[in-house]
């Protein structure tokens, strides 16, 4: 969605179109690729055609899985990303994953270009804070089982799509919690 929309912007202005549609790579990675490591410098900001990402963080030895992506999503290490500093996150690949992408230094030269473009990235930061705020309420209000069936609700394709030992990082249990809350209902 976000991804069209960015792409119609620029398609509109013809002067530009060929100058700034050359501005996006197109890259099929397979499961399990990562495209930014924790503690790197996230330089690229990503839009999924096809697959799934994950935003992960190591704990003590632990993955804890922070967030899922799917097609017509936009992901970078946001913070990473806008503000030049080490990434909290790695994010890889789940499944086999299609993604347009494109530099920093790209979108500023489109922001200068398209300054309504700014518009589209608060969207997509806004969107992203409003995700990590229910996140963070969450995992502090509700219980496993409460959590799972937020889930089951809101994002039953995380269910259909992800690996389990991902999902009960997501929920912050363990697989077996997980099983036994999934053999509950």
């Amino acid at each position: 969605m976000l991804l069209n929309l960015l792409l119609h912007t620029i398609e509109q202005d013809e002067t530009y179109r060929d100058k700034f549609m050359e501005l996006f790579q197109e890259k099929e990675i397979a499961s399990k690729t990562t495209l930014l490591k924790e503690g790197e410098i996230s330089n690229n900001m990503y839009f999924i055609k096809k697959g799934c990402l994950r935003l992960w963080f190591n704990n003590e030895g632990n993955d804890i899985t922070f967030q899922f992506f799917f097609e017509h999503q936009g992901v970078s290490s946001f913070e990473s990303f806008f503000d030049k500093k080490p990434s909290l996150f790695t994010l890889e690949s789940i499944e086999p994953t299609t993604v347009v992408f494109i530099s920093r230094k790209s979108i500023d030269m489109l922001i200068r270009h398209y300054p309504e473009l700014k518009d589209i990235f608060y969207k997509i930061l806004i969107q992203r804070m409003g995700n990590y705020a229910k996140l963070f309420l969450s995992r502090i209000k509700n219980n496993p089982q409460k959590r799972y069936e937020e889930l089951l609700q809101e994002n039953p394709e995380i269910l259909q799509r992800v690996a389990q030992h991902y999902i009960a990082s997501y929920l912050g249990i363990t697989p077996i919690s997980l099983s036994r809350i999934r053999n509950r209902k």
